[in-house]
């Protein structure tokens, strides 16, 4: 055989070699890119930490049940630090634990707002059925939020976080209305201070969603996921008695973190 039909001869072979090797599937396919993984740091106050999850570790009272950790099980989140810490006010998120944030940071939680209203302590007045001590609380609270202060804080601490994290998806939560509709006006006006408090939220976060268009900045809103399941219910999800009073379950930051994830 010449020499050029020897190489035309053994060219053919090849690719009908490598046609029936592809027909039959044994070409391993193209790996898909592998989804970038969340690098991932929890702000905020009591609800962020956990608190009402049980299993405490530490005085801020973060539990292997808050949602932070139960997110960072999920395939894709690396919870690199959680920072966040009962009693926690939009103060003290600013002033102690934006240094967790850096430019590498791609995801953060941030639940606050809560304790610059007192909202734990107001709910215990109101259900105390002391008419006083409800009023005076409700009164106390709603200085903060119909004046505009708690707008004030919020903004800044939403702007602060964006500084620090430049690069990150910034998830800002909402609060459950902690009692079950009810005819007493005092529960009544718990959870319409709730109401207002989760508007409030809301209502910032899209503004600094406006003045950043780059930036990604969104709120989740979890009184949805609680109906049902508040005070009064059959099925609370929310604490009643002792240290973590009016405080989520569990069950309740189990809910929590599937309402962030939906918008991951």
């Amino acid at each position: 055989m010449k020499p050029q039909s020897r190489f035309l001869s053994s060219a053919l072979a090849v690719v009908l070699a490598v046609s029936a090797v592809v027909a039959a599937g044994g070409l391993p396919a193209s790996a898909a890119p592998a989804a970038p993984v969340n690098k991932y740091v929890a702000l905020g106050d009591s609800y962020a930490a956990g608190q009402g999850g049980g299993g405490y570790t530490g005085s801020c009272l973060q539990s292997p049940n808050g949602y932070p950790a139960l997110l960072d099980a999920v395939k894709g989140i690396n919870l690199l630090r959680n920072v966040s810490c009962s009693s926690a006010t939009t103060v003290d998120v600013t002033s102690t634990q934006l240094s967790a944030l850096n430019r590498g940071t791609t995801l953060v939680t941030l639940t606050v707002g809560g304790n610059d209203l007192n909202v734990a302590g107001v709910a215990a007045a109101c259900a105390s059925a002391d008419v006083a001590a409800c009023g005076a609380a409700i009164s106390s609270a709603g200085d903060l939020l119909y004046s505009g202060e708690l707008m004030v804080r919020l903004a800044a601490t939403y702007a602060q976080v964006a500084v620090a994290a430049p690069n990150a998806r910034v998830v800002v939560t909402g609060y459950p209305l902690l009692f079950a509709p009810s005819a007493n006006p005092l529960i009544s006006q718990v959870n319409g201070a709730t109401v207002v408090l989760n508007q409030t939220i809301q209502g910032v976060v899209a503004q600094a969603q406006a003045a950043r268009p780059n930036a990604s900045i969104g709120y989740v809103d979890v009184s949805a996921a609680f109906a049902g399941h508040a005070i009064g219910d059959a099925d609370s999800w929310v604490n009643f008695a002792g240290q973590d009073a009016f405080h989520p379950t569990p069950a309740g930051y189990q809910a929590y973190a599937a309402a962030i994830r939906a918008v991951l």
